[in-house]
């Protein structure tokens, strides 16, 4: 049965903690992988994943600089992994595999956002690569040791930004139209809802659930690195929809992982998937043109366009 894109009343909300969330889960003999889990959200997600028994295993582009965010957690491998680069994705993947025959937590944390126009070695504009991607390639690699762990969840952190953009799929990587940062980052964050939607669709006979997030308006992460004072002040515009609109409230960067975490482990979603989420529940489905900020457009849960950005997506990172 499909999960219905509606609250469930779970509870929590906007300024939920992680402790809130983690109450009595036990995560003993449990093992999470948390990409970027060495700072901000990820950084909290890792904190609380251990604190409740998890082996957690973090990707990171800078491994010396993750070991010394992570110094004093017991319970935490960092492992080298740059998503824009497919070698180091397969790299990453075998070195997990070599050590561990199951995952039972994906959080696909890790990200940027707003960067000027970059591609990667294949040609593919950065954002698209690195926030869908090189998470796409991993989850897959990664099949079989999710499906081992019989009740896997796989957490793709999409956001608000999804609303800037649905996917151009005549032109993915912006070779033919002009360039717009916040279009890129949009585009990038509905194909990680989109995601969401079609693995749990494949996985979810083999026990593998897949859920989209959105952590929260949370003004300082290494998210925002590449940005100005003005683009800062510019992307606080740009989420604006419609006359009526009314800012979320800003989150720390604990509360920013919370709805990481609830969908990573809450009884509350058992027999559920395929969902985008934020605060603590599934969101409701809002107009495309809603001044909403809690709720999905519909082109970032559409089945059909997540059936195609998954052909898509196997297509392009077969590409070399």
């Amino acid at each position: 049965m499909t999960t219905q894109q509606q609250p469930l009343i779970s509870g929590f909300g906007v300024e939920t903690q992680p402790e809130e969330v983690m109450a009595g889960i036990d995560l003993h003999g449990k093992v999470a992988i948390v990409t970027g889990g060495h700072s901000g959200i990820g950084l909290e997600t890792t904190k609380a994943l251990v604190k409740a028994g998890a082996k957690v295993v973090v990707g990171a582009r800078g491994v010396d600089k993750a070991m010394e965010s992570l110094a004093g957690l017991e319970n935490v491998d960092v492992v080298e992994l740059n998503l824009a680069d497919p070698d180091s994705v397969d790299n990453f993947a075998t070195s997990y595999l070599r050590t561990h025959n199951s995952c039972d937590i994906l959080v696909n944390n890790a990200g940027i956002m707003a960067t000027p126009l970059t591609r990667d070695s294949r040609g593919y504009e950065l954002q698209f690569a690195t926030n869908h991607l090189g998470h796409f390639q991993l989850t897959v690699q990664l099949w079989d040791a999710l499906a081992v762990a019989g009740s896997a969840r796989v957490v793709a952190l999409s956001s608000l930004g999804h609303r800037f953009s649905a996917i151009n799929f005549d032109d993915l990587n912006y070779l033919t139209r002009p360039y717009d940062p916040w279009r890129a980052y949009g585009q990038s964050k509905t194909a990680n809802a989109l995601f969401a939607v079609h693995l749990d669709r494949l996985g979810k006979g083999a026990g593998i659930r897949g859920f989209a997030v959105h952590p929260g308006r949370i003004p300082t992460t290494n998210l925002s690195r590449h940005m100005t004072d003005e683009e800062k002040k510019a992307a606080t515009q740009a989420v604006q929809v419609g006359p009526d609109y009314v800012p979320s409230p800003l989150k720390s960067i604990a509360q920013g992982a919370s709805t990481s975490l609830w969908a990573a482990t809450s009884a509350q979603l058992s027999g559920k998937g395929g969902v985008y989420c934020a605060d603590c529940d599934i969101s409701p489905i809002v107009a495309d043109d809603s001044p909403d900020v809690r709720g999905v457009r519909r082109w970032a849960i559409d089945p059909d366009q997540a059936v195609r950005l998954w052909d898509v997506s196997l297509d392009l990172v077969a590409r070399r």
